[in-house]
């Protein structure tokens, strides 16, 4: 700290010397700091426009001149062009149209029409290849540039907590500070001061008196000390190699979210958006936002959301799975809570309630309070008196008091009736409106100003599925809905409900996730296991026909367990932990076996029957192995579990659902993954799992067309899908029928059957495509 300066104005001479010395040094230092931090943001954005460069020419290098004119309709004279030496459409970047005007048989149509459409091409390049960094088999940085941007970042991370909070008045400071010693230096020696202007001499006096100011208003905000810690902090070295590495792959949600902070464009604003319309998109960037009880930083598209959620009021948020809905359900109960609100309430599975506290716990300063088993009772009471938010389970919501609207109103708690937000988190669990808990929810929608409604599978099967939740936010929403945006087709529909839906994909919003590669892995079934599939066939047993596959036997292990275990061993050797879900328990315990007999690190099964404390201890155990496979039952483990310590993932069967694929594979494809996820789905050939994958292909058409998109579908659709109970008729028919009997074979056959026509064959060749029978 500065020492004080004297009381009374400060003369001349050595009074004043010391005084100015003292403050240049300071702001010296304190400009340095400031400039440091400044330049790091500089060399990242730099970074990032270097690397989209690198990342546009590639592209543009792979396109021969000869293509150019597919992107105009102008008669462009690209021979001569070649003729010139341009080889690739990289070749024009930054090459002006004089140029190619300047060469012989190129006119300026060609000239102008070359260069706009290497301009579109690289516009495009962008969107095709966004920014991305992975870690390769040694567990470095790819692109190998990355390394240096991950150490900009590292140090802006480092420094920027000691600098940021006083930003405001270090800047003061420097600028203010700076100029108070410029005007007092005169004043540095008596003997100058005595031969200088009045005016001049003046002004030393007013900014002496400044800088003693300086000294009060520095020595309260231990400005010196600020400056003294931010200097440690910049001299402190880096890590770098592989230690770098690793602190970016434990912390890689904060390092995009830092970078984002720096360049803002590095992620999409429209994606963030959900391509909302504008006027709605001006209402939402314009609300509020009250982050002052959160922990952590905010990505922009979680802020979106969160503004989203407060302006609109009652919404369902439908971000696939990764994106980070509950961290926005908070932010938006953060800001609400801020404002004066003390209640919330979350409404969320059993398997839920863990993480959901460890969440609040760890990302806000806000009491949480778990209304769930034998001590619902005295959490409620604690949370009706003191606020905070309370969790339950949608069984655990009927102990929960109705809230009420006013204080006579009979059997109902009028306190609790101030519920701030109501979060109700897998909401699709509550879409069949004859459900008891769903009506109970409804109940609680009515009582409640505001509500959110969370999932990331918003439609399962049918599109009624998704607007009975918007029944929930606003009953007589779907009645409003013209029957005709049926035939006009999604883009209405998206419109007609965007004010009470967001939606952001994977792929839209998080431009440094890791891709997806995804294969099927066909295998033969082997005799034992085609003679069980053949007798589940003939009973009509859809779930049997589904695990014939993993029939084990006394000599020979099922072939797809064989490829199983080529799989995890694979990624093993390269480094990689592995997920292993499938529907059925004895599967599971199949694998698990095997696995535990091979020396594998094996965890689970994680089924149904685990309690909810230990299914969060067998995820930590698992993730602290460096590698490891957990097993899981995928209606358990596919949804509300952070699983990115992984990065192959084994689906042991198709699903009948595709949503439920997904949510599996999001385990590992999430906000904080750093490698490509590979995702294997084992598939028996000429059986049940090629018809369900063909079924899951049309109602995966659905989805895409209509939910996918923020803004969002059309009425009326679930005609065109099948429900499961049809899903199993149709599968188990058309199998019976393949394999030669069964109720459509028999029909086929019986004696006086329908005429056939000509190219009929007596003994037809099913397609793959099954019509049930009636």
């Amino acid at each position: 700290m500065l020492p004080p300066s004297p009381p009374g104005p400060v003369r001349a001479g050595a009074d004043a010397r010391a005084l100015v010395d003292r403050h240049v040094a300071l702001v010296d230092r304190a400009r340095a700091v400031v400039t440091h931090l400044d330049d790091v943001a500089v060399a990242v954005a730099a970074w990032v426009r270097d690397d989209e460069a690198r990342r546009v020419r590639d592209e543009l290098s792979r396109v021969p001149v000869g293509r150019l004119g597919e992107t105009t309709e102008r008669n462009l004279r690209l021979t001569a062009v070649e003729n010139a030496g341009y080889a690739t459409a990289a070749d024009f970047l930054g090459v002006r149209p004089e140029t190619f005007d300047a060469i012989p048989g190129v006119g300026d149509a060609t000239a102008r029409g070359v260069v706009a459409a290497v301009d579109q091409l690289a516009k495009a390049a962008v969107t095709l290849r966004p920014l991305r960094i992975t870690l390769d088999r040694a567990g470095l940085p790819e692109p190998r540039e990355a390394r240096d941007l991950l150490a900009l970042l590292r140090r802006f991370q480092r420094v920027t907590p000691l600098v940021a909070p006083h930003r405001r008045e270090l800047d003061d400071y420097v600028r203010f500070g700076g100029q108070a010693t410029h005007d007092a230096a005169p004043a540095r020696h008596a003997a100058r001061m005595l031969l200088t202007l009045p005016r001049t001499r003046r002004a030393a006096h007013a900014a002496l008196a400044r800088l003693q100011e300086w000294d009060e208003r520095i020595a309260i905000n231990d400005l010196p000390g600020i400056v003294a810690r931010a200097e440690a902090e910049i001299a402190a070295t880096d890590p770098a190699g592989i230690a770098l590495a690793e602190d970016f792959a434990r912390r890689s949600a904060e390092y995009f979210t830092t970078l984002q902070e720096i360049v803002p464009h590095a992620a999409g604003v429209l994606a963030a958006r959900g391509l909302l319309p504008a006027d709605l998109v001006a209402r939402v960037d314009a609300h509020p936002l009250d982050t002052s009880l959160l922990r952590v930083a905010l990505r922009g598209y979680q802020e979106f959301g969160a503004r989203f959620a407060l302006e609109q009021g009652r919404v369902l948020l439908g971000d696939e799975m990764g994106l980070g809905k509950t961290m926005q359900a908070l932010a938006a109960i953060a800001h609400l809570a801020a404002d004066g609100h003390r209640r919330f309430l979350v409404v969320c599975p059993a398997s839920l309630l863990a993480n959901w506290e460890h969440e609040i716990q760890l990302r806000t300063s806000l009491a949480v309070h778990r209304a769930h088993g034998s001590g619902r009772a005295d959490a409620l009471a604690v949370w009706e008196r003191e606020g905070g938010i309370g969790l339950t389970t949608f069984e655990g919501l009927a102990h929960v008091p109705l809230p009420g609207t006013s204080d006579d109103d009979p059997g109902l708690s009028p306190d609790l009736g101030r519920v701030g937000l109501l979060v109700v988190d897998e909401a699709q669990q509550v879409k069949n409106p004859r459900a008891a808990r769903s009506k109970l929810v409804a109940a609680w929608a009515q009582r409640c100003a505001r509500v959110l409604l969370m999932s990331g599978t918003p439609m399962d099967n049918r599109l009624e599925d998704f607007l009975a939740l918007t029944e929930l936010l606003q009953p007589g929403l779907a009645a409003t809905i013209p029957k005709h945006l049926g035939l006009v087709g999604p883009e209405a529909f998206r419109h007609a409900v965007a004010h009470v839906y967001l939606r952001r994909n994977q792929s839209d919003v998080l431009v440094e996730l890791p891709g997806i590669v995804a294969s099927d892995d066909w295998v033969e079934l082997r005799e034992p296991e085609e003679r069980a599939y053949r007798a589940a066939v003939e009973a009509g047993n859809l779930m049997a026909m589904r695990q014939a596959a993993w029939h084990p036997t006394a000599g020979e292990s099922p072939a797809k367990l064989d490829r199983l275990l080529d799989l995890v061993d694979e990624a093993l050797d390269e480094g990689h932990s592995v997920l292993v879900f499938s529907y059925f328990r004895t599967t599971l315990d199949l694998v698990s076996a095997t696995l535990a007999a091979r020396g594998v690190a094996v965890h689970g099964p994680l089924t149904g029957d685990v309690p909810v404390a230990r299914r969060g201890e067998l995820v930590d155990a698992f993730t602290s192995d460096d590698t490891a496979v957990l097993v899981a039952q995928i209606s358990v483990g596919g949804t509300g579990l952070n699983l990115q310590a992984a990065s192959v993932v084994v689906l042991c069967e198709p699903q009948l659902t595709p949503t439920l694929e997904d949510q599996a594979i999001a385990r590992a494809h999430r906000m904080g993954q750093v490698r490509p996820v590979r995702a294997h789905r084992l598939l028996g050939s000429d059986g049940v799992d090629e018809r369900i994958v063909e079924i899951l292909g049309r109602k995966r058409e659905v989805f895409d067309d209509y939910v996918r998109v923020s803004s969002l579908a059309q009425a009326a659709v679930g005609s065109i899908d099948v429900a499961r109970g049809d899903l199993a008729r149709e599968v188990v028919a058309a199998e019976q029928a393949r394999l030669g009997y069964g109720p459509w074979w028999d029909e086929l056959n019986e004696p006086s059957p329908p005429t056939l026509s000509p190219d009929q064959p007596e003994s037809p060749q099913l397609p793959l495509r099954y019509r049930a029978p009636e």
